[in-house]
């Protein structure tokens, strides 16, 4: 199962959302696929659709998914790392109104980059391509498993302090 998710932020984010139901509408994605759509004003036809989910929802649903794809809210993605998942990250852009600025592009290169635990897709025409490779591309990632949790928030929370001090 993939579990999509697009956070609660009051913009749509149709481009993600779209997308994914168009993969599973022309069968490139052949698994069950959730999707919690937020503000998103795009229905998905061919996926199981959830504006909001509960705590414990988003939670046994994180824990069931084989892949998760989430926006670049930090929270969506440190929560997919903490059950174990190396999160296919699709940051909301400014110039499609997902959001008022480019803070989750950023935020999203410098954990790439800095933590190498997470997929980037900056371009909606990529994620195709790394779904399908999905297994072969965690192969090349820092893995989110428990024991590096701590490190993880550590490093991620020294980061947001610099970022802050600015």
């Amino acid at each position: 199962m993939i579990f999509v998710t697009v956070g609660t932020h009051e913009q749509p984010f149709n481009r993600l959302v779209k997308k994914i139901d168009d993969l599973v509408a022309e069968g490139t994605i052949k698994e069950k696929v959730v999707i919690q759509t937020g503000f998103s004003t795009y229905k998905p036809v061919h996926c199981e659709g959830h504006k909001m989910m509960s705590f414990e929802e988003m939670q046994n649903t994180l824990k069931d998914a084989r892949i998760v794809v989430t926006h670049g809210g930090p929270s969506s993605f440190i929560e997919a790392l903490q059950f174990g998942k190396v999160p296919i990250v699709v940051p909301r852009q400014e110039k499609y109104h997902e959001h008022v600025n480019n803070h989750q592009v950023d935020f999203t290169k410098l954990i790439a980059k800095r933590m190498n635990n997470i997929i980037p897709v900056y371009s909606i025409d990529d994620l195709k391509k790394t779904i399908d490779d999905y297994d072969q591309i965690i192969k090349t990632k820092n893995s989110g498993e428990s024991s590096n949790n701590k490190q993880f928030n550590q490093k991620l929370e020294y980061i947001v302090d610099k970022l802050v001090e600015k």
